[in-house]
């Protein structure tokens, strides 16, 4: 039986010296993921999706302070790059359906990663106040 892209492991990126080709390659690759993945709003309608296929209105619940507009757009755009599916039911009433594709599924891990860094960035931030001394920045004059 054939391997879903969901089901293969994630190669974390190793931040060891490497000669240049192999440092400009992996920015090339992050560049890609960026340019599919990017923005304010892809990330979170895949999270919402990760957890099951939505109506319209089920996301624009669930990725709090996105417009309808924004929502359209962005669905399309992902449904051309092979994330998202989309489906009419036919039923009374008529229904779209979003669902990540296989592929947009193979995000799980890299968006569970996410998750888990933003939560621990959220307690350390709100553990103890930033203070800055502005006497130890240089001015310029």
């Amino acid at each position: 039986m054939a391997k879903s892209n969901s089901d293969k492991k994630v190669t974390m990126l190793k931040l060891t010296p490497t000669p240049t080709h192999d440092c400009k390659k992996a920015i090339l690759s992050i560049h890609d993921a960026m340019y599919v993945l990017g923005g304010k709003w892809k990330i979170r309608i895949i999270a919402g999706l990760l957890y099951g296929p939505k109506r319209y209105s089920d996301l624009l619940r669930d990725v709090c302070g996105i417009s309808g507009k924004v929502l359209s757009r962005e669905l399309k755009e992902m449904e051309m790059n092979r994330l998202v599916k989309r489906s009419v039911k036919t039923d009374k009433p008529i229904t779209v359906i979003y669902e990540l594709t296989d592929y947009g599924a193979s995000t799980k891990e890299i968006i569970g990663v996410l998750a888990d860094w933003g939560e621990r960035h959220r307690e350390i931030i709100l553990q103890e106040p930033l203070v800055i001394s502005h006497d130890e920045v240089p001015i310029v004059q």
